[in-house]
């Protein structure tokens, strides 16, 4: 059975820093492309920020350049999420992503992330 497990959400402060992971199993990690998306109250799911397998290279959506970071502990079949300088407009339900480059892809159920002060 496929699963994308997150956790570390939370209600944080302004300025404050998160720290998301996903655990995945049922699948070959190391095989897949393990994004993090948001999806906020009222809006489309958007992408966050990416790794790619073919060449390990890491995308990030405009919004968190420069205060989020992915990383993936293939060991541990885990992707993180470190968000630092968090802002209001990150308030949103945050999903682990994974993607097989082909027709396979898995949703997690999402960790909630709250920032208010």
């Amino acid at each position: 059975e496929v699963q994308l497990v997150e956790s570390g959400g939370g209600l944080v402060q302004p300025g404050g820093s998160l720290r998301l992971s996903c655990v995945a199993s049922g699948f070959v990690f190391s095989g897949y492309a393990m994004s993090w998306y948001r999806q906020p109250p009222g809006k489309k799911r958007e992408l966050v920020a990416g790794i790619r397998r073919a060449d390990g290279g890491i995308e990030y959506g405009d919004a968190v350049k420069g205060r989020f970071i992915i990383d993936s502990d293939d060991a541990h079949n885990t992707v993180y999420l470190e968000m630092n300088l968090l802002r209001p407009d990150a308030t949103a339900k945050y999903y682990c992503h994974a993607w097989n480059y082909g027709q396979l892809n898995y949703w997690g159920q999402g960790t909630q992330v709250t920032v208010a002060s």
